[in-house]
């Protein structure tokens, strides 16, 4: 306890059971996994590293009676006390906190219903503050299309689907070989032959049940990419042609959708967010960059050049996390700037992609 500051006033379970009949607020200050062993019916969860920025929007009164409690009575008796500091005049601290609620045989609903989170699968993300409960709920509800279920589309949906992205759809009318399987992670050796889309969603179904999965053995073109794009709310282009990514790239600027890009060459790779319909802070489109595409002889394929298995890995898992990103709305994501990966020299680096004024697709 910091000197200067009043030792917080403490209550007993049995009292503060009472307080709350008469009108207190019982804020719950556990972080989001704790809530496993069950909540006190009506209180306000707000986790201790958050109360601070959060404490006014459900408590505007600082001379009501707020109440804390943690898992053991600690942590709510510095929150009280940080909360005194801030004004609050009479905020108190249950004792021993819901351990001893319980022990008390007082009241103790489930926390978990129907359309929550999975607290005990998604522990480790909930606890950070740029996630929570709130961001989870965002992660439940959101929709990410991908174009490809190969070298890139396999680490992003592996992941995506174990964060809890809630809608994924694989778009794919490839069949698995086997070699794809040193780097197209999403399928297993019994599945050569079969489609990449069926195994690709059986793989994720297993990862994670509660995501729903949806897939289209069809090829990606002008005829159907807007129908298929549609209410996505970020699309992840792992295709591995220029006329997939130039059709991918002119729906998402047509719909105002985010694109997450990525490709691979050999040991190198690249990842961007193509996003010129962004809120406040329009992107290029993959067009401001690629006017047009290579010759066929510049761009050769996987089978001809070759590439290291870990590298599409590495671009998958990036295009992953700036998808995480922007479905959470934190940090910056990679709109107008390009990041390469030289795997050979372990080297990262960025390239600034302006908006060209003169875009075919994205200048209008």
């Amino acid at each position: 306890m910091k000197r200067g500051l009043p030792a917080a006033v403490e209550v007993s379970p049995r009292e503060a059971l009472e307080l709350m009949a008469r009108g207190a607020r019982l804020v719950d200050v556990r972080d989001a996994p704790e809530l496993l062993a069950g909540t006190v019916r009506g209180a306000i969860h707000i986790a201790r590293c958050e109360l601070m920025q959060r404490v006014a929007g459900c408590a505007p009164d600082t001379s009501a009676t707020l109440l804390l409690i943690c898992a053991s009575g600690v942590r709510s008796r510095l929150a009280a006390t940080q909360l005194a500091a801030l004004g609050y005049s009479d905020a108190r601290s249950v004792a021993g906190g819901l351990a001893r609620w319980q022990r008390e045989g007082l009241p103790v609903e489930s926390s978990r219903a129907t359309g929550d989170p999975d607290w005990e699968r998604y522990a480790r993300q909930l606890a950070l503050p740029e996630v929570g409960e709130a961001g989870q709920r965002r992660l439940m509800d959101a929709r990410v299309l991908l174009v490809g279920a190969g070298g890139l589309g396999s680490p992003a949906a592996l992941y995506l689907a174990a964060a809890g992205v809630g809608h994924l759809t694989l778009v794919d009318d490839d069949r698995v070989e086997r070699s794809n399987l040193q780097r197209q992670v999403l399928h297993r050796d019994a599945a050569a032959g079969e489609s990449k889309v069926l195994s690709g969603v059986a793989t994720l179904r297993a990862l994670n049940p509660s995501v729903e999965v949806t897939g289209h053995d069809v090829r990606l073109s002008e005829a159907n990419a807007r129908e298929l794009l549609a209410c996505q709310h970020v699309v992840i282009d792992g295709s591995d042609n220029f006329a997939t990514r130039y059709v991918v790239n002119d729906a998402c600027v047509a719909l105002g959708i985010a694109c997450v890009h990525g490709s691979v060459f050999r040991f190198e790779g690249q990842v961007s967010v193509f996003w010129p319909g962004r809120p406040g802070g329009a992107g290029p489109c993959y067009r401001c960059l690629y006017p047009a595409p290579p010759p066929p002889e510049l761009a050769p394929s996987c089978a001809e050049a070759g590439v290291l298995g870990v590298v599409p890995g590495i671009i998958g898992l990036l295009q992953a996390a700036e998808t995480l990103k922007l479905l959470l709305g934190a940090g910056v994501p990679l709109v107008g700037r390009l990041l390469h990966y030289d795997g050979l020299r372990g080297r990262f680096d960025e390239f600034e992609v302006p908006r060209d004024p003169l875009c075919p697709a994205c200048a209008r």
